[in-house]
């Protein structure tokens, strides 16, 4: 009896040890193959060597040597040292310090600290065990499956597998190099989180922003404040942009401007996309396509336009309300086909062009350019052909029309017309004085148009012409327009701001209250992701089918019969 009663009480002392030191967190000795003290030259340590072995709240070190002082629940340890913290932090060094009171690390010399998904090396790291973070201020290198990143300083958030960068850093990758001074980097998902300038250069491209976000897993970002994508032949800018590596797609969102860099053109709207594998760029809500001309820009409308082709081989189309703007001419229409190449544009659907005070209608309209000049060289109105002009002097018009017309240019003015089949004309005839002689109503096979200074000077009649000068008391207010005649000088496109119709204009007002609202936030960082946050919940392995215990009752659906159970398991996504 006596003995079990010893025994019992062995066994009571050794449960009261074992509880008071894990609530007092004191630092056990697993193993050494030698202790000793030395109280002279190391007083109140304990001397470990060889195959040290200590535990400490569930993290385990190793080293060949250490100095346990034990009133003070400290550790000093030398040589080959290993921090064990279950399975998902590993820190080496070649010495170390630990306080077991506040569960601090300090670690020096060639440290390499793991977890399942990266590395980091430096030379020296603070270990924090009760908040699980980790910073250090000598160079160090960080090593996952997808990236390598160089830094300064660093700190480390264990449980957010989170890396802080507040001064520059580098992350290369195969495709891409990152550099930023504020970089947040989750490493299990490989999200990247921009503040401040940074760039991300490749070979196809290169990306500035200031505030952004980057998936290197996954090769998707998208970017704010002043950033922008630069090409060989392109610049992207937006207040907002997405940008897809895989498939070399980024649209654009807010005050878009995109820069062809080759062909002196800008493409500007509230939404556009470039696809650059297809040499493609769409451009809507409150679009225009600038070209510089001879020292003078064209600005081309519609509600959407789309670009096409190689700079070499480039074509724009607008549609529809399609409109275009140059200081000697101006004109609208369904929509607007226009090729570099041939240097051909197209007005296709109710076309109409000022030049001057000219008013030039038709079915179809071609305007040719030279190429070599960059001038207008030509121009082509095929069906129903009609030029309109005011008389110089007084209220009347003078009109030619036919079935089509034909144009020539002298450094951008229409200087010679020529309408053919079916032609007629109303012409004031005035002297030198700019007095009115009479007005002029004729017809015949073909008429030609000599214009100076924009107007017509010379009107010839060929073939069987048919007409007479009749003054104007004589001629009858009723036929003084002809058949088709609409005069529509008050739908002329008199600069560049009037190719927008009011629903396009609003828009621009929209985007001008959304920006002075983001304004607030500009100077804060962009805030992280749910995707981010949630990362680790979403890419656990679902239960697999077989491994669920099927329905006792089957199901039968059209006299078939199945065992009931849950569908193929997916991997969640993110948003």
């Amino acid at each position: 009896m006596k003995r079990l009663v010893f025994f019992f009480l062995i066994a009571l002392s050794t449960s009261i040890s074992t509880s008071a030191q894990k609530k007092n967190g004191k630092i056990n000795i697993e193993h050494a193959d030698f202790f000793d003290r030395n109280e002279t030259e190391i007083p109140g340590a304990v001397l470990l060597t060889g195959n040290v072995r200590v535990n400490h709240d569930g993290a385990i070190m190793r080293c060949n040597k250490a100095y346990l002082f034990e009133n003070e629940n400290y550790l000093k340890a030398f040589g080959d040292v290993h921090l064990i913290q279950g399975d998902t932090l590993f820190l080496d060094s070649r010495y170390a310090e630990y306080n077991g009171t506040n569960k601090q690390a300090f670690a020096t010399g060639n440290v390499v600290m793991r977890s399942p998904d990266m590395t980091l090396k430096t030379d020296t790291i603070y270990f924090d065990r009760n908040i699980q973070e980790a910073y250090y201020r000598t160079p160090g290198v960080i090593t996952n499956k997808d990236n390598v990143l160089k830094s300064n300083t660093g700190r480390y958030y264990a449980k957010q597998h989170k890396f802080v960068f507040l001064t520059a850093v580098t992350l290369t990758n195969p495709k891409y190099v990152m550099k930023s001074n504020h970089l947040d980097y989750f490493n299990n998902s490989g999200h990247a989180y921009l503040f401040g300038p940074s760039t991300i250069t490749s070979e196809q491209n290169f990306i500035y922003t200031e505030k952004g976000f980057y998936d290197s897993k996954k090769n998707v970002g998208h970017f704010l404040n002043h950033s922008y994508i630069k090409y060989k032949d392109r610049r992207i800018e937006g207040d907002s942009l997405y940008y897809d590596r895989k498939v070399e797609f980024a649209s654009a969102t807010r005050n878009v401007k995109i820069t062809d860099t080759i062909n002196k053109g800008i493409v500007k709207g509230h939404y556009g996309e470039v696809w650059k594998l297809k040499d493609s760029l769409f451009v809507t809500k409150r679009a225009v396509a600038i070209n510089l001309v001879e020292n003078d820009s064209v600005y081309i409308h519609g509600k959407k336009l789309l670009m096409t082709g190689k700079p070499e081989n480039r074509v724009i189309r607008a549609w529809p309300n399609a409109r275009f703007y140059k200081s000697d001419m101006s004109g609208k229409c369904d929509s607007i086909h226009s090729s570099q190449v041939t240097g051909l544009t197209k007005l296709i659907g109710k076309p109409i062009l000022w030049n001057f005070d000219n008013q030039l209608t038709g079915d179809i309209m071609h305007l040719i350019g030279n190429k070599q000049t960059e001038k207008l060289d030509s121009l082509k109105v095929l069906g129903n052909s009609f030029i309109i002009a005011k008389d110089s002097a007084g209220t009347g018009y003078n009109q030619v029309k036919g079935v089509n017309l034909y144009g020539k240019f002298r450094e951008n003015k229409l200087y010679e017309v020529d309408i053919v089949k079916n032609t007629e004309c109303i012409y004031y005839v005035r002297n030198d004085n700019h007095e009115l002689v009479g007005i002029n109503k004729s017809a015949g096979s073909r008429i030609n148009l000599l214009l100076t200074d924009n107007k017509i000077d010379i009107l010839t009649v060929f073939e069987s012409p048919a007409g007479e000068l009749t003054p104007e008391k004589d001629f009858p207010e009723n036929v003084r327009k002809l058949r088709g005649f609409i005069w529509r000088g008050d739908e002329r496109i008199k600069s560049k701001d009037e190719i927008f119709p009011p629903e396009e204009q609003a828009y621009e007002e929209e985007a001008k209250k959304e920006a002075k609202a983001d304004e607030k936030n500009a100077d804060k960082p962009i805030e992280i992701r749910k995707e981010t946050l949630d990362y680790d919940e979403a890419v656990k392995p679902k239960d697999k089918p077989e491994d669920k215990v099927p329905s006792k009752q089957p199901i039968r659906k059209r006299g078939l019969m199945r065992k009931s159970g849950s569908a193929k398991p997916s991997i969640g996504t993110s948003k």
